[in-house]
């Protein structure tokens, strides 16, 4: 069954198109996958394509725009929702899928490329990244792209791949900023310290060719961006790249707060993200060290350039990030695809793949990311309180509201995920505002959404307010001023 090439591949198909149900019905839950699609759903609305936008008149310096640019162009060609909202990533997620089978074809043989796509594409992970509305996605498309693209150039195909490696740094830079030089040239650079490859290096790549094109075409974004809002380039280069990864507690963020962890926790977020091929390849190396005849298969592997490049794309992001506290999961995306073309190498080598009892287990290991993120999503679907998603309090609101009805209004800050299921049409108002309000105009505002940390303090302000909806922080309520609005509207 897993040495049948076109089971292998049918099986890949399903894997991948079931991410798609998911992105259909699953809400967007607070706070990045909403904060990323309103930036987005902002862009495609004012047609500013230099500039993402936080909130009004607040810049985005967060992050380069490429993947906002793809999310708002998905925005206007397909309308804006959830799918539309995460296409992007799952299209750049079928990208370095391709880039993986590719290698791994080219490495090894057509089943062995399969086997290196369902892997990669059932990590933990890549599979949750695919219908994720993000920006690693993006990037790590980029660092792909240039590393499979040098690989392919050590394996003798020369043409057309020779430019991959530039064209994958400036999807890099425009998706994530000078990370990337991090991410690529760390990898390269003890590949041709381990392999002895300075001369393959510098005399197999366009270099002068490919900077050249990789300042011109990256390059006019950030001048651009630095000239319309002014201090962006001290934010994202000094700030975003240098005070985030040595200070684990900075407090200069300003569109959030800094994400501080123990030095080296990197690496079980590598063996979460990798989960359940990181037990796979862990067992296979714990077989090959035990049974001799198969040391030397390994310590001959090794010896081949491009595997060497596979380990050292592989360790790079995790090995980086160990001296940062300032760390997500998703730091190691750009490490799977490598990964994963080394434990298809490993199985294959080993021969994991040819009992009937080790089948069963490799299709265990292929279905059991899927099927849980699938019926998991599906079960949220359902449930507006499991998720931090204002999509509930927006559809009542709606629901209620009338022509003649002022705007839904958030007592305190608005959530992203109710920015953008209302397609930015939210007002905002302070509890103290709101009982000054109330004092001067003997009346609260029609439909107002109250995290329910303050249910007390609000009603205490608006005692006539009635609860008609509730998501799992914010309850909507309906004052008599509404009825009031209502009977006008319809008696006019």
């Amino acid at each position: 069954m897993f040495n049948n090439r076109q089971w292998l591949f049918w099986l890949l198909v399903a894997v991948v198109a079931s991410r798609l149900l998911t992105m259909f019905s699953v809400p967007l839950a607070d706070m990045t996958e909403p904060r990323y699609a309103e930036i987005a759903r902002v862009m495609a609305s004012t047609g500013d394509w230099i500039t993402p936008w936080f909130h009004l008149n607040v810049p985005f310096w967060g992050k380069p725009p490429l993947s906002f640019w793809c999310q708002a162009l998905s925005f206007k060609l397909f309308g804006v929702s959830e799918f539309t909202g995460r296409l992007p990533s799952w299209l750049a997620t079928l990208g370095m899928l391709a880039l993986v089978m590719r290698l791994a074809t080219t490495m090894a043989d057509r089943r062995v490329g399969l086997w290196a796509g369902l892997i990669f594409f059932t990590m933990t992970l890549t599979y949750i990244s695919a219908g994720t509305v993000m920006t690693d996605s993006f990037l790590a498309l980029g660092t792909t792209l240039s590393l499979v693209s040098f690989a392919m150039v050590l394996s003798g195909h020369k043409r057309g791949w020779r430019w991959g490696p530039f064209i994958g740094l400036i999807i890099g830079l425009l998706a994530k900023g000078p990370l990337t030089l991090i991410l690529l040239g760390m990898p390269v650079f003890f590949w041709a310290l381990w392999n002895r490859g300075w001369k393959t290096l510098f005399t197999e790549l366009p270099w002068g060719r490919g900077l050249l094109l990789t300042l011109v075409v990256s390059l006019p974004w950030y001048i651009a961006a630095e000239l319309k809002t002014p201090g962006f380039l001290d934010y994202f280069v000094v700030g975003e790249h240098i005070k985030r990864f040595l200070d684990p507690g900075w407090a200069g963020d300003l569109y959030g707060s800094a994400h501080s962890q123990p030095h080296g926790m990197i690496w079980l977020h590598f063996i979460g993200a990798t989960f359940p091929w990181s037990l796979v390849g862990l067992a296979g190396l714990v077989v090959a060290w035990r049974h001799a005849g198969l040391r030397g298969p390994l310590r001959s592997g090794l010896a081949d350039s491009r595997i060497r490049l596979a380990v050292t794309s592989t360790l790079t992001a995790p090995v980086f990030f160990t001296l940062s506290g300032n760390i997500l999961w998703t730091y190691v995306l750009p490490s799977l695809p490598f990964f994963a073309v080394l434990v298809a190498l490993g199985l294959s080598a080993l021969g994991e793949t040819q009992s009937r009892a080790r089948g069963r287990a490799g299709l265990a290991a292929i279905l059991v990311v899927p099927v849980i993120a699938t019926v998991g999503g599906l079960y949220v679907s359902f449930d507006s309180q499991t998720l931090r998603t204002e999509k509930p309090i927006v559809a009542a609101y709606e629901q209620h509201a009338t022509s003649a009805t002022p705007a839904l209004t958030y007592v305190g800050k608005p959530p992203f995920s109710a920015l953008f299921y209302s397609a930015g049409a939210i007002r905002s108002i302070t509890l103290d505002d709101l009982a000054n309000q109330r004092r001067d105009a003997s009346s609260c505002l029609p439909f107002m959404a109250v995290n329910r940390a303050v249910i007390e303090n609000f009603l205490a302000v608006c005692p006539g307010a009635k609860a008609i909806a509730r998501s799992k922080r914010y309850t909507l309520f309906q004052s008599p001023a509404a009825h009031s609005l209502s009977d006008r509207s319809e008696n006019p």
